[in-house]
């Protein structure tokens, strides 16, 4: 049973599996076999991706992960004391069925009280940033890993639990083959990085006209775009203040990273705007799933700025566009209040990251941020908005 019971049912927007070490290259055909290997590094087993071990997730095959919601006080709290991340996080646990497969995170979701959820790949956002020189490469890996996905949890679990597959954009015409074959297998809401689209000319914006053939059609399908936090490809900015080349290692303190920490979704949805694509596709659902809220309202204040300024450059109120169109998964110890006062209550999205370190142990305890809502809106919140979305 649930530690608490609630009036009304919790849709979870941010749930997380653990994929086996074969995600990757199950699928992978012969020609590509060499592109991710799995090797050992003094007893301990890292991911290769072309012969380049990475450390982005310092361990890739998830037999070992953090405990569920390790990092609470973290975040609630700070760290007065100063602790590593390794002291944070505390005793590991090792990975339990309910992380790898769909039939036994159903019942844990029983156990949780949430009846249904998104489920978000966590190995999946290391693919693009370290191909991104190689956009056939992208494509073909995307879709290996959507095949794991789709033979081990299906995109549409009993109607409780929707896996989002990935779509790298990359080159249009594969991109609308990858979506087309993921709406074929039941997918309700698709996963794109907020981040420019690496490609043979260099990296451009997802929102440039070029892609519209691509929105349009997701537009058509009405499926939901997720943009998830992942490795956006920022670490390569701060390298160049720091004199590192370092890839992004999000489990190792970096003040100056945290300092940039929402640049990428701050450009991801500027991009929306100042490229065009949201007023192209009035239609296209996003939310915005793991990058917090604090990023926002400064951004709308830049993009006032700007309207002021070049009103000629937007076809309409690039703020009110944002604020009307831009679905947001804010984190638990955030003012959801205040968000729901910029964007509206119908824009929010109840997430709780589960069963990552900085997520909630109880997912249902997100509800505590909510004290100073009605629990009308505290319904939207934690399941309504989001079953809206997603049509069911």
């Amino acid at each position: 049973m649930p530690t608490r019971e609630l009036p009304f049912p919790l849709f979870d927007a941010d749930n997380h599996l653990y994929e086996t070490e074969d995600a990757l290259t199950r699928y992978l055909p012969a020609a590509y076999e060499g592109a991710i290997q799995y090797v050992q590094v003094k007893g301990r087993t890292k991911i290769a991706i072309r012969g380049q071990i990475s450390d982005y997730i310092p361990n890739p095959t998830f037999e070992v992960v953090a405990r569920p919601g390790a990092w609470e006080d973290y975040y609630r709290d700070g760290n007065p004391e100063g602790k590593t991340l390794r002291e944070v996080t505390g005793k590991p646990m090792k990975a339990i069925p309910a992380f790898r497969e769909p039939g036994p995170r159903l019942e844990l979701m029983n156990e949780l009280g949430i009846a249904r959820t998104l489920m978000f790949p966590t190995l999946a956002s290391l693919i693009e940033e370290r191909m991104r020189d190689d956009p056939e490469l992208i494509h073909v890996v995307v879709h290996a890993l959507n095949q794991w996905l789709h033979e081990t949890w299906s995109f549409d679990y009993q109607s409780r639990i929707f896996t989002t597959p990935v779509i790298s954009l990359p080159i249009v015409d594969k991109a609308i083959e990858e979506l087309d074959w993921c709406l074929e297998r039941g997918a309700r809401v698709i996963l794109v990085r907020p981040a420019p689209v690496p490609g043979y000319g260099g990296s451009r914006s997802f929102a440039m006209p070029e892609f519209d053939p691509f929105w349009k059609r997701v537009e058509q399908s009405g499926v939901l775009v997720a943009m998830h936090s992942s490795d956006s490809g920022y670490a390569r900015y701060s390298a160049d203040w720091e004199g590192s080349r370092l890839e992004m290692r999000p489990f190792q303190a970096d003040t100056f990273r945290m300092v940039a920490e929402w640049r990428p979704v701050t450009d991801a949805i500027a991009s929306w705007v100042c490229h065009g694509a949201l007023y192209r596709f009035p239609e296209l659902k996003i939310a915005v799933i793991e990058n917090g809220s604090a990023w926002l309202v400064p951004l709308l204040d830049q993009l006032a700025t700007v309207y002021k300024k070049q009103p000629q450059g937007f076809p309409s109120d690039p703020v009110e566009e944002i604020r009307s169109r831009i679905n947001i998964s804010p984190f638990w110890e955030e003012d959801m209040a205040d968000l729901a006062g910029v964007i509206g209550v119908e824009r929010v999205l109840f997430g709780s990251d589960y069963p990552h370190p900085e997520g909630l142990a109880d997912p249902v305890t997100y509800v505590d941020a909510l004290a100073r809502m009605t629990q009308e809106d505290q319904a939207k919140i934690m399941g309504g908005n989001l079953a809206r979305l997603v049509a069911v």
